[in-house]
């Protein structure tokens, strides 16, 4: 479990592809130095197990399902990716309830830039509306943030300078593509009207 507060901007040095899955490797001094084999890293938003590791990187494995459902089947070397380790019980919640199990992935529609902010806009899929709201919390590409306004195929979020030095999400631009996952507690409620829809006699399938 994660809490969406990224800890540093690590650097993609490998991708290697397989048949079904591929295998990334990312330059973390950081995060790197404080795990271990076997340990979550939260790589831009999608929940990564380290399988192999240095001083100042670390490897993990990315099954096909991941590279379908997020951005890092297009990722590059070079490329900057948020990263967070995974939270210990005792840590401060400062972001919210995070998982790393991405709903998919939204579009950068619009950018605008404030005196001290960025409104940042971006697509909403229809299968994931329902669970974003105004003032809500909403996980893009791993960072907890607050969604500012929500519109029918649209949600838009306020960046605060901090945000957008300390993550990917200051060098976004519109067309960029990001990973999104929506509040755990929105889809659970969700989940809970849906059955609790249906007849006691037709439950049996669930």
């Amino acid at each position: 479990m994660f809490t969406g507060i990224i800890h540093e901007l690590g650097s993609v040095t490998a991708w290697e592809a397989g048949v079904d899955a591929a295998r990334i490797t990312v330059r973390a001094p950081l995060a790197a130095a404080d795990a271990a084999h076997g340990d979550s890293i939260s790589v831009s938003g999608v929940c990564l197990t380290v399988v192999d590791q240095g001083p100042d990187w670390f490897t993990a494995d990315v099954m096909a399902e991941t590279i379908a459902m997020s951005t890092l089947g297009g990722v590059a070397v070079g490329d900057a990716v948020n990263l967070e380790l995974a939270a210990m019980v005792g840590d401060r919640l400062g972001g919210h309830i995070v998982q790393g199990h991405i709903d998919g992935t939204a579009t950068v529609l619009a950018i605008d830039d404030g005196s001290a902010w960025r409104v940042v806009r971006f697509s909403l899929s229809p299968d994931v509306a329902s669970l974003v709201a105004r003032k809500g919390s909403i996980a893009v590409d791993g960072v907890s943030l607050t969604v500012s306004a929500v519109g029918d195929d649209w949600f838009e979020v306020s960046l605060i300078p901090e945000t957008l030095s300390a993550t990917t999400l200051g060098a976004r631009v519109v067309g960029d593509r990001v990973n999104i996952e929506t509040d755990i507690l929105a889809r659970h409620v969700e989940r809970m009207l849906a059955v609790s829809a249906i007849p006691t006699t037709d439950r049996s399938s669930l």
